[in-house]
């Protein structure tokens, strides 16, 4: 069982920011063909890093269809796999079952809600996710991430960051669109992004600069150990450690 924090009046819904996309049906069904996780080549890393162990606990925020829940759950003893999305949800429950996987708990829960019981995890892990926060609620959630966490724990983050100065957003921006965007009107049913789907994630999402979430990530305790920047895909990878 987990422990759901209710909201004071002042809190973020999170599911009203989870994305249009990832509450749509159709979407989360073709997921996994149109975006990979690698997440086999993450468990190798992370197995060679010493985070993640036959014994360990993990717990993948915003697991989406569970592409890196599964991958770790052959290796490690226990995986909670959150999200708020009950569409995404299905698409897990539906693979766990299929799979015929025993230690992969689905839990209904965001960054903000969700309330980590028993011991704490020895890996937090996020992917993709982190962007449908606001600043303010990112550095929130980070905090609640190495609440979770015992001393020592990992967080792997990858998100959508951009890694350049403002005033070369434009002209950024509009490359990143041009070069990695299908069709301007393709959607759902495709296996890529479409340059509508990529205009829509900066217009509507809260993907934010590598030099803001940086020190909130420091901030919420924890030291920075490698972090990745692929200005193609316009994306950052974060291997951190909870002090």
């Amino acid at each position: 069982m987990h422990e759901v924090n209710q909201h004071d009046s002042w809190s973020l819904n999170e599911l009203s920011s989870a994305g249009r996309e990832n509450l749509d049906a159709a979407h989360a069904a073709a997921y996994d063909s149109k975006e990979d996780a690698a997440a086999e080549e993450e468990v190798r890393y992370l197995q060679r890093r010493g985070h993640l162990a036959a014994s360990h606990t993990v717990v993948d925020l915003g697991a989406g269809t569970g592409q890196f829940a599964v991958a770790a759950s052959q290796l490690c003893r226990r995986v909670v796999a959150v999200d708020i999305s009950a569409v995404m949800r299905a698409e897990l429950e539906d693979k766990i079952a299929r799979l015929g996987l025993t230690n992969i708990e689905v839990a209904d829960a965001g960054f903000l809600t969700y309330g980590h019981r028993d011991d704490p995890a020895d890996l937090v892990y996020s992917r993709y996710a982190l962007h449908h926060l606001p600043d303010f609620w990112k550095a929130q959630a980070l905090l609640r991430m190495g609440s979770i966490l015992r001393p020592g724990g990992a967080l792997r983050l990858w998100d959508i960051v951009y890694h350049f100065d403002p005033a070369e957003a434009d002209d950024r921006i509009k490359r990143w669109i041009s070069n990695l965007g299908g069709d301007v009107g393709g959607d759902h049913g495709d296996d890529h992004w479409s340059r509508a789907e990529l205009a829509e994630h900066v217009r509507d999402e809260y993907s934010t600069y590598t030099w803001l979430l940086e020190p909130m990530i420091e901030r919420a305790g924890f030291d920075i150990v490698h972090a990745d920047y692929d200005d193609a895909a316009m994306s950052a990878r974060y291997l951190c450690q909870k002090r």
